[in-house]
């Protein structure tokens, strides 16, 4: 089990920048670890995602804004926000997903980004 604990959203002006971080209760290294958002009246989406290797896929409506990292000796996971625009308002997701044994598929409690225009 790995519970996952966001944190870093807020109130910001379009253009401004904020850094979320996922903080989980357990290892992350085994997993995929990933950022989603929904907005009000919207299907959930990826935001990005960053691989037990490194490897990162960002959507293409964040692709040169917005940054995934993580840090496995912390157990926590990070997305940089630049540049924010007033689409990017939802609740941000943190997801920890393994397809392979041991599977898992963990979500945070979301924590609200809020651009103002």
């Amino acid at each position: 089990q790995v519970q996952l604990v966001e944190s870093g959203g807020g109130l910001v002006q379009a253009g401004g920048s904020l850094k979320l971080s996922c903080a989980a209760s357990g290892y992350i290294d085994i997993y995929t670890m990933g950022w989603y958002r929904q907005a009000p009246g919207k299907q959930r989406e990826v935001v990005a995602t960053i691989t037990n290797g490194g490897n990162t896929y960002h959507a293409d409506s964040v692709q040169g804004r917005f940054t995934t990292s993580r840090d496995n000796a912390k157990n926590t996971v990070y997305l940089q926000m630049n540049t924010l625009k007033s689409e990017d308002t939802a609740v941000y997701y943190c997801n920890a997903n393994r397809r392979s044994f041991p599977r898992g598929d963990y979500w945070g409690q979301g924590t609200q980004v809020t651009v103002s225009s």
